[in-house]
């Protein structure tokens, strides 16, 4: 049962290391089998279809993902702190991939809503769902911050989707420019649009 499940983790790793470098429409299972150092039969062992491993692997990455977003946007410090606290892990995090990849690499789930939502159904919906997912954490820090007197946004859900679709576009940004510095004008942006000053930053 270990190796079994060796083997589905190691398919898993390598399918998300080539999706995040090459997409997901340029890959074959073979090719995901050979990184992976597993037999081809093993992969249909444990997945359907290459949509299948896909659908995994964003519920893998994105388990990670919400657990270093709950980190930066736990109650320690002031909600705008937290909240820089999260662009500052995600730049930290296109940086150290830029240094393991030699390019940066962008967001998985960003890169996967690009290529797939307008012909992969069930991973356009899961996508949605984690980006409503993400919405709601960043709308929860947003209502703290409003409640303290430190922004002055009508709508917390709607200036939170657009806090996340900020991020999202800076993100892509860097990819398509190779330039994790692209998020270096994403805090000042977000107090202008949280209509926040530069003397609240907290953190």
């Amino acid at each position: 049962m270990g190796r079994t499940s060796d083997a589905r983790e190691r398919i898993l790793a390598a399918a998300r290391t080539l999706m995040l470098s090459r997409g997901y429409s340029a890959l074959g299972v073979a090719e995901i089998c050979a990184a992976a150092g597993v037999p081809k039969g093993s992969f249909y062992y444990f997945f359907a279809s290459k949509e299948e491993l896909a659908l995994a692997v964003v519920e893998e990455h994105w388990a990670e993902q919400r657990a270093t977003w709950t980190r930066a946007l736990d109650g320690d410090v002031p909600p705008l702190g937290r909240l820089r606290r999260l662009y500052e892990s995600t730049g930290a995090e296109l940086r150290a991939g830029r240094e393991s990849c030699g390019a940066v690499t962008g967001c998985l789930l960003g890169n996967l809503a690009l290529e797939l939502s307008t012909r992969t159904e069930s991973v356009r919906e899961r996508l949605r769902e984690i980006f409503d997912e993400q919405v709601a954490l960043v709308a929860g820090t947003v209502a703290e911050a409003l409640a303290r007197g430190e922004v002055t946004v009508a709508d917390t859900d709607a200036a939170a989707r657009a806090l996340v679709a900020q991020l999202e576009g800076r993100v892509l940004l860097a990819k398509l420019y190779d330039d994790p510095g692209r998020l270096d004008a994403l805090w000042a942006d977000s107090l202008a649009l949280l209509g926040a000053g530069q003397t609240r930053i907290a953190g």
